[in-house]
């Protein structure tokens, strides 16, 4: 069976996943165009489009997987999973439906009065990535300032912006890899001294951690509310033993540092396969050291 990646680019993570195929699968990465070529009955595939690095949308490619989903095939971060992560509009509006913890989010669009404020607020783009152009403002006026700033940005006067509440900062975060119902990596970014974002793209280092159930049940909930089957989900600390839902992340990237006992690699792509060709999950939906056998019919699949 083929397992296809859908991705404009082939990132680490990426060549990781493909590299990481258990036996009796392959695993390729695939751009849009290539996939509706290469794919065939029986095969899979999974959508791993990121935002723009213009951060105005999401990479060109979500028609494929309509298509391909069109087609029969099993479809798995399908268009409406990916744009669950990416759109942090609609992320703020599913997590709520889900009763999740997350913050408090508003929409600022130009020319529309600013929402009033109780206290500091965020401000990001509402497709972002990299903690790039997420700011903290402190007030009503900081916040008028920054929008003026704004104005200048071709993201912003394309979907507007989003105000959260700001969670206070406690120097560090919890992501979680899910994949397939699965938690199957998991760290502790840690923000680099002066700053409050914990994006390693800003400085954060990683630390391993082993998450809390609470954690983990907190993700999962997350994943199958956005309706993905690999995803990232970024927890915060609320000072009182639990977690608020921060952020999705519909391509997540991760390095070998997430390994809960065993490769987390290793662990997406077992269960990536096991999603794709239809056999049981485990017992827990914590990913386990010894994964439980696989039915007779799914024997190529072993360990």
């Amino acid at each position: 069976m083929l397992l296809a990646l859908i991705a404009q680019r082939s990132t680490p993570t990426n060549l990781a996943l493909a590299a990481a195929a258990p036996r009796g699968v392959e695993i390729r990465v695939l751009t849009p165009e290539q996939a509706l070529e290469a794919v065939q009955p029986g095969d899979a595939v999974l959508g791993r489009l990121d935002v723009l690095e213009s951060l105005d949308g999401v990479d060109d490619g979500l028609w494929a997987l309509g298509s391909l989903a069109a087609r029969g095939i099993q479809t798995m971060n399908r268009a409406s999973a990916l744009l669950a992560a990416h759109d942090k509009l609609l992320t703020a509006r599913l997590l709520l439906r889900a009763g999740l913890p997350h913050p408090r989010t508003r929409l600022l669009t130009a020319g529309r009065p600013l929402p009033p404020l109780d206290g500091p607020v965020v401000v990001k783009p509402r497709f972002g990535s990299w903690g790039r152009d997420v700011v903290r403002c402190r007030d009503a006026k900081a916040l008028s300032r920054h929008l003026r700033e704004l104005e200048q940005r071709v993201w912003f006067r394309a979907h507007g912006a989003l105000i959260q509440e700001l969670i206070p900062p406690r120097g560090h975060d919890l992501r979680v890899v899910v994949a397939a119902g699965t938690v199957v990596g998991a760290i502790s970014r840690i923000a680099a001294p002066g700053e409050w974002r914990t994006n390693v793209a800003l400085g954060a280092t990683r630390a391993a951690v082993n998450p809390p159930e609470l954690a983990c049940e907190l993700a999962l909930r997350a994943a199958a509310a956005a309706g993905a089957e690999l995803l990232g989900v970024d927890l915060l600390p609320d000072g009182a033993g639990g977690y608020t839902v921060l952020e999705l992340n519909g391509a997540v990237e991760f390095t070998a540092e997430y390994a809960l006992g065993r490769d987390p690699f290793a662990a997406a792509a077992w269960e990536l396969s096991r999603r794709a060709l239809g056999c049981p999950q485990g017992p827990s939906g914590r990913m386990q050291p010894v994964f439980p056998p696989l039915p007779a019919e799914a024997a190529p699949l072993e360990a």
